[in-house]
């Protein structure tokens, strides 16, 4: 904004105090209104760089007070220049980190000019941005200090390409502790779930697979070899997996696709996989599954059933539990909204159908009770939610 129009939306009082050398509270106080004015829709071109003009000389200001009024009033805001944010993110660590944590007006090449040259909280401000650039993360990853480089493995903003989690895995080959924070982040590429099964405590394999999806050979693996450093549940596995198709054929080539094993998945929800098991047992394309399971009438399910050659007797409860499913929503894709679709999935399932293989039903309600506490660990108010 002009001049003029800058002192039209401020009181005299604040350009007095923003021009008095003395009196810095005041200053800094009058750079707030400024800078919550810049930040404001609307500018003309004249008028923004007339306000980036003074964004110039408040970052150059001797109070201290006054910069960090600067920095932490505009630190996440579109409108401070460049050239501004470099100048407040090279200041010292009271009004630098703000903006090293938030700007988006800083580039890869600002920030990782940072991570050479910065110290560890700056690193670790970078580290922890909602969104952390794949050039950054590799920086992180050769040159940061190790609090740096576990929050950025543990920042699911921060996008990891297969070289930033192969020179993770070089550098700290003999940190386990450091690579078991992967575990936490919300998705893994199958590789990286395969190689930290081999490095990881029995602990943290256990959270892995619970959490995350193994290459389908290896999950079917240890849930036939039972390794001293995990069991899997090749069911949850089933839920997890991108790629149903691959791992229903996974499970087939090692006779492990079972009726058991179906109805299981079936009573925990994950239609999906049910699909493809059907697909590949009948030997027709998924499409053609899922029009048959789907159909409105009962008579596409016992179709294509018949021919997948699964025994009859459990073909009752199959339809009540595709029946189950069609009358619930899931909802949202939270913790939360999955186990209480889960809850009601099975009591849904119990007032419909009785006669289900109790083996199967007790494994389910097992799997929610676990589900249920997990919850509570996680969220004790959700779970509170969820029960109600």
């Amino acid at each position: 904004m002009s001049v003029k129009s800058l002192r039209a939306r401020l009181t005299r009082e604040d350009v007095a105090r923003l021009a008095s050398a003395a009196d810095d509270e005041g200053r800094a106080l009058a750079a707030r209104k400024i800078c919550a004015r810049i930040s404001m829709p609307g500018l003309s071109e004249s008028e923004r760089a007339a306000a980036n003009a003074i964004l110039e000389v408040l970052a150059g200001d001797a109070a201290e007070i006054v910069r960090r009024a600067l920095s932490v009033t505009l630190a996440r805001s579109p409108n401070l220049p460049r050239d501004v944010a470099r100048k407040l993110a090279a200041d010292i660590d009271s009004i630098a980190v703000p903006v090293i944590a938030g700007s988006p007006s800083l580039n890869d090449e600002d920030l990782i000019e940072i991570v050479r040259s910065g110290t560890v909280i700056r690193q670790l401000a970078i580290a922890g941005r909602a969104e952390v650039a794949g050039p950054v993360v590799r920086e992180l990853v050769v040159r940061g200090a190790d609090p740096a480089v576990k929050r950025v493995i543990a920042n699911d903003g921060a996008h990891f390409d297969s070289g930033s989690y192969a020179l993770t895995f070089d550098r700290y080959k003999n940190q386990p502790a450091m690579l078991e924070t992967f575990v936490d982040r919300a998705s893994l590429p199958l590789e990286v779930t395969e190689k930290l099964i081999n490095v990881i405590s029995e602990t943290a394999v256990e959270r892995l697979v619970s959490r995350h999806a193994l290459p389908p050979q290896l999950a079917v693996e240890l849930a036939e070899h039972s390794r001293e450093r995990a069991t899997v549940d090749l069911v949850e596995q089933a839920g997890l997996s991108p790629d149903p198709r691959r791992f229903v054929q996974q499970l087939q080539m090692n006779g492990r696709l079972t009726p058991s094993l179906i109805l299981r998945a079936l009573f925990r929800g994950h239609m999906s996989f049910f699909e493809h098991c059907l697909a590949e047992l009948a030997g027709i394309p998924h499409a053609k599954a899922w029009l048959l399971i789907h159909d409105a009438g009962p008579l596409g399910l016992e179709a294509v059933f018949e021919r997948s050659g699964l025994p009859r007797r459990i073909l009752p409860a199959v339809r009540a539990s595709v029946s189950a499913y069609h009358s619930l929503e899931m909802g949202g894709q939270g913790p939360e909204d999955i186990v209480k679709f889960r809850a009601a999935l099975t009591q849904r399932i119990f007032t419909q159908f009785q006669g289900a293989p109790e083996a199967d039903l007790e494994y389910c309600l097992s799997r929610l009770e676990a589900d249920m506490q997990a919850s509570v660990q996680a969220d004790p108010a959700g779970a509170m939610r969820t029960a109600v």
